[in-house]
This record gives structure tokens, C-alpha cells and sequence, in this order.
């Protein structure tokens, strides 16, 4: 029973299952040179063990809360079952041997003395998840029998509300986690606080953050009082914001604690001198060098000393893409422009890597541009302009860091149509591109290009497989970028973005009309995405006669093997060949889609039956046909409309001319705009067909323990592995695990090398009062019941509804034909939802901050789609 309890200080190389996440840091902060802790033990996680080995009560509690947990059981339920694990583990008797080595510590530091009893459990203070706050700490405890009372209250605490549930949404394994109990000499201070070694607001690595008050810290841990806060940068001290601290909690004679009000002199004074403060921070860098990443840290400041409680690593931050070198730089997200913010898995990331020639870098598992070299550039205000006009907020937070002037200083021999060493990134400039003249032939060449380049792909890829297959698809990329890239077909859509802008302006300034280009781009050709929206109404019209085809499908809706099924019933061989050929047409589309490892529609055409059963029971025969048709009218109104007004003003020939100009250039070419994704994901759906085909040999061979295996190796680590016939087991598994941790990061729209992330802001004063700011990207006014949908499977919407979302991708444009507008946290005026909200006349705004939080489900709201707000009625 060794093991029962160890001092502090002789806590070298111990396990993390023994002492906790807080007892490990402790135990190596009390061993670092010039660091102060304060003297303890550690009653380790075999005490635990040993109080609850053989306790019956508990152990039948423990597999119920887990069965239940397991079955998804109502959480009420589950924290019932909590509660009478801590009252068993409360009632249960210290073991003897715990109480003896506990006795033996206690006398060494002599009777009398008060203790702080803290709970370190063995999932807590770790690298990727923190686990703070979830157990219970008790200060000031005096006497052995409190001491051994407020041990057990310790482990009871394992199992409080909050831990609990945030086990569960972490996927942690209640069985498999026990507590330790730090048990230490009270320190009295005459103030404490929290350090973060990172700005935990702006994410800055730079920037050190020190919160500071009086008393104990347990009042600013708790958020009783406010506090002082100091940033400090390089030991020079550049913010402090002083708070009114009305109270403090300090500790009692007799044990325990109680809050008092501060003096009116303490109220406004800073807490810490200067002198402190940058004596702290460099404590701060201390620890954070020794544990060799970013730290949270307690601190405790009595008798002039600075003592260490608590030091833990920082899990909320976002990581910095690397750069490989120490220079100031910038990135933009990705997948904000490409309306797909979830984490990518490492074979999507290579994937999309191969295809773009843009600086990208990885981090949490998404995509950023480097967009350095263009903010060095002489023409950096052009390039954030022509950002902008996709992303306000993005443009503000470049403009952010173009006003810190010594941050990415300019580069007069730096152009901005190329980074140092690297391709040209995937920013468009308008200017570079010739004037195009409206002629829809272009379109159709174009599509017919990719058609026939796609149908050649899949007679070739036939039969290949092994190294052949990664070698031919290696190479067939380069066709990909081909057709991607073809100066002609970037000459299309930006002709139509261009002429779409001109429109929006010249009719402002000549009639006063507010985005007039989104009307006349109504019911446009060759818009792939749109027609997808509309051809599933049409296979509605299909299966709408037989409603026996209708009651199957409600039945199957969770079944993937449904299509084969439909063939017995009445009408349903209708049904199948009309599901089959929309599959055929639009079935390598899915939720984020350039993520190739994402499940298509014609992998699982299951996602599709809520949707289609919506169209079936909310329109009539012919839907499709009508809202194309009632879209194109209202173009055409808008047009002779303008026409007629321009004709009343001067120079009405030449506004007539350039305006009709325009229009034809709009309607013709901006429906292209949604193609080239189309073709790209038509190909990765063949290299995915055959790169399964493969994994799925590899399974059978025992090369691999699951076909998607395959998803977490980069595409040359899979083409080696492969070629040689070994897989890395171990690689394959922690990059499961990394996947997991950077599904729950929140990626930033621009970051620095140094950490910070720039949200941007809307610069506008015009906004009614409490309404919610966003980029307009379609216009109109229109009010209804807000549905806040996060998952288009399980979306049921009705007519009229008010879509509310995280951000919308081609695969969310069946949902569109329901609603009568659209509100989206992330997207820009040319992303792939503004482009079909405009199409279907649907007033839409985008970029709007938390919008799915701050708008409840069922809320009424009035979307401006004009001016670019949300009003929450």
C-alpha cells in the first residue's frame, strides 16, 4: 500500500492513473527551479479503488448509469442515478489504510494546520481536453476527521452533474476514470488569480493574460467578483483594465471561507504593481516552457511570494497552421468560402491539396490560405477589396492587420498575382481577365468539355488497381486542374460577377434599385445546383399517385438498402427508375462535398427521403416546372421595368445598351458559376467508387481493419502503403483520435502566425436596434417562423419556413424549393447558397454571427435580405 498516498515533491515519473491530471502537474511543478508550491500529498487513485472495490451498491449504480448512457436514455434520468452514486460513495467507509497514511502526512506538517482538499481525476488537465471545473475543491479544512470527511466528498464529486455530462459529451468512459485527492498547506494571499500564457479572448500566443483580484481565488474561478486584467507582451506590460472589486472571499478562523466586502480604497486599486505583474508573466513563460505548451494557471500571491496551485494545459485554442519559418503571417479559411467549416479527414485534406494550386496550409484539420505574400503586396487594398466583396467580415479582419503596419510590412518587389516560391492562390482578380461578350454557346462547350472528359475517366479507370490505380488518378488530376482552371471558364463566371456588381450599382445610381442583378439572375440556364432542387420535385411528381410508394418510404427512412425494395410495390418501379436517374445525375453530391471522404447521396440515398417525402406532401403536380417559370417571369418583369424607366432618362440610349449588355451577360454566364464544383466532385466520386473497391480488398486481406481506414492517410501515404503492403496501425489510430478532437474546433474565419483570430465586423450604423448584422446576398423583406436546422437529414420543413443554418453547400439546394428564406452563420456573395437563394427569389442573408444560437427554433423572425439583417420578432 505504498501507493496510497505520495508526497508532492516526490512525484517523479509517476502515472497519470495514479495521481490525476492536477496531482501530475502539481507533482512536476513542485520539482521546477523558482517555482513555489505549496507542500502536500496526493491520496492516489488506489485509495479510490481500494473505497469502492468491494462496495456492491456502487458498482450495480456504475453499469446502469452506463447502459442507460449507452441506450440514450433521458439525461434527467442519468443524473438521478449520479446523485445516488455520490450519496453511496459519501456514506461508504475510508479504508484503513488510506486513513493511516493520510495520519502519517498530517503529523509532519504539525496540528493546527489548515489544508486546501482538491479533487485530480485521472481525465482532467489533460493535452486535448481540459476537463476544468468538473470535481470539487474545499479550502481552509482543519482537522484530520474534516480532512478525511472532505476526501470522501472528493471522490463523491466524480460523479457530480457536470462531470457527468461532460463525460458524456467528450465520449469518455465513466468505468474508466478514478480520482485522486490533492491535499495541501492553505496559503492565506492577499490576492490570486488566473494566468493564460495565450490571449484567451483574441487567441494571440504573444500575449499573456493575467486576471487578478483579492483574497482567494476561488471568487474569481467561481465569477463572483470581477477582475483586473493585464496583458503582457515580451515583459512589457500594454493593457490593464482595472475592475471595481466590491468583494473578496477570505478564509474563517474555524475553517471555511466567507466573502466580505473590500474597502472603498481597495474597490479601484490595481491588485498587482507593475513590478508583480511582469514577475508573474515570466513565471507564466517559465511554467509554459517546462511543460512545453500553452498553460492555464492559478496563482496565489502572500508575503511578497508568488505560489504555483494549479497549472493546466490550454485545449481551447485554435491551432496556427505552420509555416515552417518564424515570419509574420496570415491566413484566410477555406471553408468558410466554401461554405464547409467541418473538419476534413487527412485524405480529403490531400485530396484538395492536389487539386488547388493556392499557398494552403492545414490546421484542426481545415484548409487556410496563406495570404501573406498578397497583404505585402503594393496592391494589397486590391486584393482585400476583391476579398471583400465575397466576405465583409473577412475584410475587416484583413484591414485589421493591415493598420498594424509592422505586422506584415509592404514589399515593393512583391506582385500580388504570386506568393515567393509557391503557385498563385485561388483568389480571383477581376482585372485579369479580358471582357467576355454574352454568347451561351461558351456554356454549353464548356459542359460538354467536362461531360465527355468525366465519361472518358470512367471507361479508364476500369480494372486498375493497386499502385496502377493511385498512379492513374494521380495523373488524371492533372486533367482535373485542367478543366477546373481553364481561363475560359474563370472568363465566364467572373464576366457575370462583373456584370452582376455593374448592375447593382449603375441601377442604384440611376433608379435607386437595391440589388437589382438578384431578380434578373432568377430561373437562369445551366445552373446545375438549381435544376438538382427542382428535379427533386420532379421525382416527387413520380411517386405522388401511389401511395403505397409514399408509406414505404416513411418506413425505410433510416434504411440504406431501400431502392432494391421498391421494385415489389405498386408504382414503384416508376419511382425507382425516376430515383435512379437523379442519382445518376446528382448522386456524387453530398454535405461537404470536397471533403472526398464524405458519404454521397448515391452512397446512401436514404438522406434523400426526408427531403422528397417533404416535396411529396407540401406541392402540387408540376411544382418544378411552375417555380422555374414564376421565376423567370419576375426577370423578365424586373428587365422590361428597367428598360422603361431608363428610356425616361438622359443619354437613355447608351444606359439602355449597357444595361441590356449586362443582363444578357448575367443571364447567360451565371449559372456557370455553380459548374466547375459539379465537375470536380463528378470526378472524386469515380476515385472514390474505385479507391473503396481497393479498401475493400485491402479489409478482406486483413491489410486494414475497416474500408475507411483508407480516409485517414494522406493520398501519398496510402499510395506507399499500398505499393508496399504496409499500413501503419498505430498512425491510422491517433489520427482517429486527432480527428475527433478538431470535429469540436470552431474554425476562424482569418488567423495569424501568431495565434490571434480576427472575426471581423460589420462597419454599419443603419441597423433597426437588436438586430443581428449580416452580408445581404439576395434581396427582399420577408418575415416567418425560423427553422434552426443544423443537419439537413433531419430537417422537416414546411412551406414558408425561414431557414436558419450553420452555412449551407450545393447539397442542401433540395431544401431550398420549401422555404421562403434563408439565414446562415458563414457565406459570401458569390458562395454556392447565395447563388441559388437569388436564383429561387428567396430573400437571404449570410454571415451572421452565431445565428443559430441567438435565433430560437420557432421564433419569428423579418430577414432584410437588401439591406443585410436579422430582426428577431
Amino acid at each position: 500500500m505504498q501507493s496510497l498516498v505520495l508526497r508532492l515533491k516526490d512525484m517523479d515519473n509517476v502515472p497519470l492513473l495514479l495521481v490525476g491530471g492536477k496531482g501530475l502537474n502539481l507533482g512536476k511543478l513542485s520539482r521546477m527551479e523558482g517555482i513555489h508550491v505549496p507542500e502536500g500529498f496526493c491520496v492516489t487513485t488506489e485509495g479510490y479503488q481500494e473505497a469502492i472495490r468491494h462496495n456492491e451498491a456502487y458498482h450495480a449504480l456504475l453499469e446502469r448509469l452506463t447502459v442507460m448512457q449507452a441506450k440514450g436514455q433521458d439525461p434527467a434520468q442519468l443524473l438521478d442515478i449520479s446523485r445516488a452514486i455520490r450519496e453511496t460513495i459519501e456514506e461508504s467507509e475510508i479504508p484503513p489504510g488510506v486513513v493511516a497514511a493520510v495520519t502519517q502526512q498530517l503529523a509532519q506538517f504539525g496540528n493546527g494546520t489548515a489544508y486546501a482538499v482538491r479533487s485530480s481525476a485521472t481525465a482532467e488537465d489533460l493535452p486535448h481536453a481540459s476537463f476544468a471545473g468538473q470535481q470539487d475543491t474545499y479550502l481552509n479544512v482543519i482537522g484530520l476527521d474534516a480532512i478525511l470527511e472532505h476526501i470522501r466528498k472528493c471522490w463523491a464529486s466524480l460523479f457530480t452533474d457536470r462531470a457527468v455530462i461532460y463525460r458524456m459529451q467528450q465520449d469518455y468512459d465513466h468505468r474508466q476514470v478514478y480520482l485522486s485527492v490533492i491535499v495541501q498547506k492553505m496559503v492565506f494571499p492577499q490576492a490570486s488569480g488566473i494566468m493564460f500564457t495565450a490571449d484567451p479572448v483574441t487567441n494571440n500566443r504573444k500575449l499573456l493574460s493575467i486576471d487578478a483580484g483579492y483574497g482567494l481565488g476561488e471568487a474569481l474561478v467561481s465569477g463572483i467578483v470581477s477582475a483586473d486584467v493585464y496583458k503582457v507582451r515580451d515583459e512589457n506590460i500594454v493593457e490593464k483594465r482595472i475592475a471595481s472589486k466590491k468583494l473578496a472571499v477570505y478564509t474563517l478562523p474555524e475553517g471555511g471561507t466567507e466573502l466580505r466586502q473590500l474597502d472603498s480604497a481597495q474597490q479601484g486599486a490595481e491588485t498587482l504593481t507593475e513590478s508583480q505583474i511582469v514577475q508573474l508573466a515570466r513565471i507564466g513563460r517559465g511554467i509554459e516552457a517546462s511543460f512545453g505548451g500553452l498553460q492555464d494557471i492559478e496563482w496565489c500571491l502572500a508575503d511578497d511570494i508568488f505560489y504555483i496551485v494549479q497549472s493546466r494545459p490550454v485545449t481551447t485554442l485554435y491551432p496556427i497552421p505552420e509555416s515552417g519559418d518564424q515570419e509574420n503571417r496570415a491566413y484566410v479559411s477555406v471553408g468558410h468560402g466554401q461554405m464547409m467549416t467541418d473538419a476534413m479527414k487527412p485524405l480529403g485534406l490531400s485530396f484538395h491539396l492536389m487539386v488547388t494550386p493556392a499557398p494552403m496550409r492545414v490546421a484542426g484539420s481545415r484548409l487556410f490560405v496563406d495570404v501573406t505574400a498578397y497583404l505585402a503586396s503594393p496592391a494589397r487594398q486590391t486584393i482585400v477589396d476583391t476579398l471583400g466583396k465575397s466576405d465583409p467580415l473577412v475584410k475587416d479582419a484583413l484591414l485589421t492587420i493591415l493598420e498594424r503596419e509592422d505586422f506584415i510590412p509592404v514589399s515593393p518587389e512583391l506582385q500580388p498575382s504570386a506568393s515567393p516560391g509557391k503557385s498563385k492562390p485561388d483568389i480571383p482578380d477581376p482585372h485579369e481577365q479580358a471582357p467576355l461578350k454574352s454568347d451561351p454557346a461558351t456554356v454549353t462547350e464548356l459542359i460538354k468539355n467536362n461531360e465527355a472528359s468525366v465519361d472518358e475517366l470512367k471507361q479508364a479507370i476500369q480494372g486498375k488497381s493497386g499502385a496502377e490505380l493511385f498512379d492513374f488518378i494521380r495523373g488524371d488530376i492533372k486533367e482535373l486542374k485542367r478543366l477546373l482552371f481553364d481561363p475560359r471558364s474563370t472568363a465566364v463566371f467572373m464576366a457575370a460577377m462583373d456584370a452582376s456588381a455593374w448592375l447593382n450599382e449603375h441601377l442604384k445610381e440611376w433608379l435607386g434599385e437595391i440589388n437589382a442583378a438578384d431578380t434578373l439572375s432568377q430561373s437562369v440556364d445551366n445552373n446545375i445546383t438549381s435544376a438538382m432542387g427542382l428535379a427533386l420535385l420532379d421525382v416527387a411528381d413520380v411517386i405522388r399517385p401511389f401511395p403505397q410508394v409514399t408509406d414505404y418510404l416513411q418506413q425505410h427512412v433510416q434504411d440504406g438498402d431501400f431502392l432494391a425494395g421498391l421494385l415489389a410495390i405498386e408504382g414503384g418501379q416508376g419511382a425507382y427508375a425516376a430515383l435512379t436517374e437523379y442519382l445518376g445525375k446528382y448522386g456524387m453530391r453530398c454535405t461537404g462535398e470536397i471533403d472526398i471522404t464524405r458519404t454521397r447521396w448515391s452512397e446512401n440515398p436514404v438522406i434523400l427521403i426526408p427531403m422528397l417525402l417533404s416535396n411529396i406532401r407540401q406541392f402540387a403536380p408540376g411544382a418544378g416546372r411552375q417555380k422555374f417559370q414564376q421565376g423567370l417571369k419576375e426577370a423578365r418583369e424586373k428587365e422590361r421595368d428597367i428598360m422603361e424607366r431608363l428610356r425616361l432618362l438622359p443619354d437613355s440610349e447608351d444606359k439602355m445598351r449597357e444595361t441590356r449588355q449586362r443582363i444578357e451577360l448575367v443571364r447567360h454566364y451565371i449559372g456557370y458559376r455553380e459548374y466547375p464544383k459539379y465537375g470536380m466532385v463528378s470526378r472524386y466520386l469515380v476515385y472514390k467508387q474505385a479507391m473503396m473497391q481497393e479498401a475493400e480488398r485491402l479489409a478482406q486481406a486483413g491489410s486494414i481493419h475497416g474500408k475507411e481506414d483508407i480516409f485517414y492517410l494522406q493520398f501519398e501515404e496510402l499510395y506507399e502503403a499500398v505499393r508496399t503492403g504496409a499500413f501503419d496501425d498505430e498512425l491510422i489510430k491517433r489520427r482517429k483520435d486527432e480527428f475527433k478532437l478538431a470535429e469540436k474546433l470552431t474554425p476562424p474565419r482569418v488567423i495569424t502566425s501568431e495565434g490571434e483570430i480576427l472575426s471581423g465586423r460589420y462597419r454599419r450604423e443603419d441597423l433597426p436596434p437588436g438586430a443581428l448584422a449580416g452580408l445581404p446576398v439576395s434581396t427582399g423583406v420577408i418575415e416567418g417562423r425560423a427553422r434552426v436546422i443544423l443537419n439537413m437529414e433531419e430537417a422537416e420543413l414546411e412551406e414558408g419556413d425561414i431557414l436558419v443554418t450553420s452555412f449551407t453547400d450545393p447539397s442542401w439546394t433540395p431544401l431550398f424549393v420549401s422555404i421562403k428564406g434563408l439565414v446562415t452563420e458563414v457565406g459570401g456573395l458569390m458562395t454556392h447558397g447565395a447563388v441559388i437563394a437569388r436564383e429561387y427569389g428567396l430573400p437571404a442573408v449570410v454571415g451572421v454571427e452565431n445565428a443559430t444560437l441567438r435565433i430560437q427554433e420557432g421564433q419569428r423572425i423579418r430577414v432584410d435580405g437588401s439591406t443585410g439583417y436579422v430582426e428577431l420578432l
